[in-house]
């Protein structure tokens, strides 16, 4: 009898053992990562959209981080304690420094429509502009992220749709040749990751837009950003 409870408890000493080595792993895959649920430094993730959005917006066209630009600058438009990674389609290595402290808010692929843009990306109302972005992040496949070569799992759980906000573009702008006030809503995929230690680190993201098979139609993004913390 007294064997028999011995072994019992080796067993489920062993079984929580595996578990914990199971959540350890998993969490040490996404370290950094908060998910896509969380309240992360007072704004939810669809909230951290719409400023990102408004910072994406509100940049000059030269150096613009949207585009393959030798005048990129990471520091433009930042300001707190939390700061915006975006890129360009096609593939780009940026080396970037950024201060210790900084947690960053990262899009992968993502889109909008506005007041201010063109068709097919012209939308009047809140729900409008809603279903357009919706219709175009429908074609968005191929997404990865890693973290110093730690993939975050389950990526898809990483789509935020904005509210509907406010913004002020110049003239010209990345989606426009006129600039001015307008109003726009966006659907894309994005990761909040909290401060980095010192050091060196890698981001590295894909995805893709692909709206056929047609070779034409598959617009994708490969981005890695060297990141040193200091």
């Amino acid at each position: 009898m007294k064997q028999q409870i011995v072994r019992t408890i080796n067993s489920a000493m062993l079984a929580v053992g595996l578990a914990a080595l199971v959540s350890l792993s998993a969490t040490r895959a996404t370290a950094g990562v908060l998910p896509p649920q969380s309240h992360a430094f007072g704004k939810s993730y669809s909230q951290w959209s719409a400023k990102y959005w408004q910072w994406l917006f509100s940049l000059p066209v030269d150096g613009h981080p949207g585009t393959d630009s030798p005048n990129f600058d990471v520091t433009a438009g930042q300001s707190g304690h939390v700061w915006f990674l975006t890129g360009p389609f096609g593939t780009v290595v940026r080396n970037v420094t950024i201060p210790r402290g900084t947690a960053l808010f990262i899009a992968l692929v993502n889109v909008d429509s506005s007041t201010l843009e063109a068709p097919p990306f012209y939308g009047a109302t809140a729900a409008d502009q809603l279903a357009i972005a919706n219709s175009f992040a429908d074609f968005i496949t191929d997404l990865s992220f890693t973290i110093d070569g730690k993939p975050v799992q389950n990526i898809g759980d990483f789509r935020v749709a904005s509210p509907q906000f406010s913004f002020t573009a110049p003239t010209p702008w990345i989606f426009g040749a006129t600039g001015g006030n307008g109003l726009a809503t966006g659907v894309g995929y994005f990761v909040m990751l909290s401060p980095l230690c010192v050091g060196t680190h890698t981001i590295h993201y894909t995805g893709a837009f692909k709206f056929s098979d047609a070779p034409g139609d598959y617009i994708p993004v490969d981005m890695t950003y060297q990141l040193t913390v200091k």
